[in-house]
């Protein structure tokens, strides 16, 4: 994959273990150390080799300080999510995207040239049977995975991996490593480059989308050396990912989803012809998981306001009809397994995943309008640690929402009109599974906005 200038501290050197595999197939990089004196990094500093920031010096806290990382037209802002307080306002060139990177403390920041690592400022320092946490100035780190369409961040069983849309290149690396310069790094490329995504499971196996820069129609399951171990076209416009218990793996499609486990590809259908599962929301404690659902193919949205619930040990599809329509970037998931979903009736709704029934709705912003233009400022939800945080764009506004009782408990106003949103809890222990807040654009409509990256 194209890189920037290495560190000049780096010494670790590292050499490509290619593995030739069938044309269908990958072919699979591994990077490790190779004593040559010759160095392929993953990623860079700045683009001048070096980093000539001093780091903010660091003040203990006597609990996990959380940050909302929430971007705007021209950069993204830091804000505390106790206080909603603005802490940093960085700037970034170009429409700005942001996912965790999966340490809980740093954040993506795809912009021109790549993903950006930005420290929220935040971290836990493990010790013996407890922790301490620590707080510092949030910053761009200067650090930058280089691509040329940077597209889907997939965390996972303590891994990050990153898809490159432009050229079909993926890496992964361990998550608590994204800001050391001799990280060891895993690249691997896709036969042809699309608008895809890969998720690495605790054992080395990688799920990887399949598909070109006209369409895409399925999936592959390789082992840790990169051989096929199952494969499936049945799933057209293969979209998004996610992990539910028991590491099975769903990935959405136009017509229902492909569920990946113990080796085995099986599609379960949706109960339209045409039956959207773009993005999908799953969590390692519960085998139901979450998707998005649109049965009409040239709309934005579900007019008719329904959510679709996977069950993954039963194989069955289950739709939840909602009092008002959404969009995808309007849903998340509480810590009791309960979907949320913002509505556009301005509620907050939650849903009772194992009922498949709305059991509260919190009136939270205005009601609004999904526009057709993914990438204008929209509701946006993002939940951690039993709060749903809510952007109103129309108010340059932000909104803390406990999910259990459906207090809103904070509100904030803005200085800027809010677009993307996503957070980190300020600990260590952050190595579960999170998919589809990261980078996915759902293609509203296939065709030419299908082949937009995310």
């Amino acid at each position: 994959m194209p890189l920037l200038a290495p560190h000049p501290r780096r010494s670790t050197a590292l050499t490509a273990l290619t593995a030739t595999l069938s044309a269908a197939c990958l072919a699979a990089v591994t990077a490790c150390s190779s004593g040559d004196g010759s160095a392929t990094p993953a990623a860079a500093q700045s683009p001048s080799g070096s980093v000539s920031r001093t780091p903010a010096p660091a003040t203990e806290a006597a609990a996990s300080q959380p940050r909302l990382a929430v971007t705007y037209d021209g950069g993204v802002q830091i804000l505390d999510a106790n206080s909603l307080e603005l802490l940093a306002d960085l700037p970034f060139e170009g429409f700005a995207r942001v996912n965790p990177a999966g340490d809980g403390r740093r954040v993506f920041v795809t912009a021109t040239g790549g993903w950006h690592v930005v420290d929220a400022g935040a971290w836990e320092e493990p010790h013996g049977d407890h922790g301490h946490y620590y707080t510092t100035e949030p910053s761009d780190t200067g650090i930058v995975f280089e691509a040329e369409e940077a597209g889907h961040v997939v965390n996972h069983a303590g891994r990050t991996v990153l898809f490159d849309d432009g050229t079909g290149e993926i890496v992964s690396f361990d998550s608590d490593e994204v800001a050391d310069p001799d990280r060891e790094v895993r690249e691997m490329s896709t036969p042809s480059a699309h608008h895809g995504v890969a998720v690495e499971l605790s054992d080395g196996s990688t799920i990887v989308t399949e598909g070109t820069e006209e369409s895409r129609d399925g999936i592959r399951l390789l082992d840790a050396s990169g051989t096929e171990v199952a494969a499936s076209t049945d799933c057209p416009n293969v979209h998004g990912e996610t992990v539910a218990a028991d590491e099975v793996v769903v990935v959405g499609c136009t017509d229902g989803v492909l569920v990946v486990e113990d080796g085995r590809i099986t599609k379960i259908d949706s109960p339209d012809e045409y039956g959207r599962i773009g993005n999908q929301w799953g969590l390692d404690d519960s085998p139901i998981v979450v998707g998005d659902y649109r049965a009409e193919q040239d709309t934005p949205t579900d007019a008719v306001g329904r959510i679709s619930l996977i069950d993954t040990a039963t194989n069955q599809l289950r739709l939840v009809q909602l009092p008002a329509s959404y969009w995808y970037r309007s849903l998340g998931r509480g810590e009791d397994g309960e979907a949320v979903v913002l509505g556009t009736d301005g509620a907050l709704h939650v849903v009772d995943t194992a009922g498949a029934a709305v059991t509260r709705s919190v009136p939270v912003i205005a009601p609004w309008q999904v526009q057709e233009d993914w990438q204008a400022p929209q509701p946006q939800v993002f939940t951690t640690e039993g709060t749903a945080y809510v952007t109103e764009p129309a108010t340059n506004s932000v909104h803390a929402v406990d999910i259990a009782t459906g207090e809103v408990w904070r509100s904030a106003a803005l200085s800027v009109t809010p677009n993307e949103l996503t957070g980190v809890t300020g600990a260590a222990d952050e190595h579960g599974h999170e998919g589809e807040r990261e980078g996915e654009h759902e293609g509203e409509h296939e065709g030419k906005h299908e082949e937009t990256r995310s």
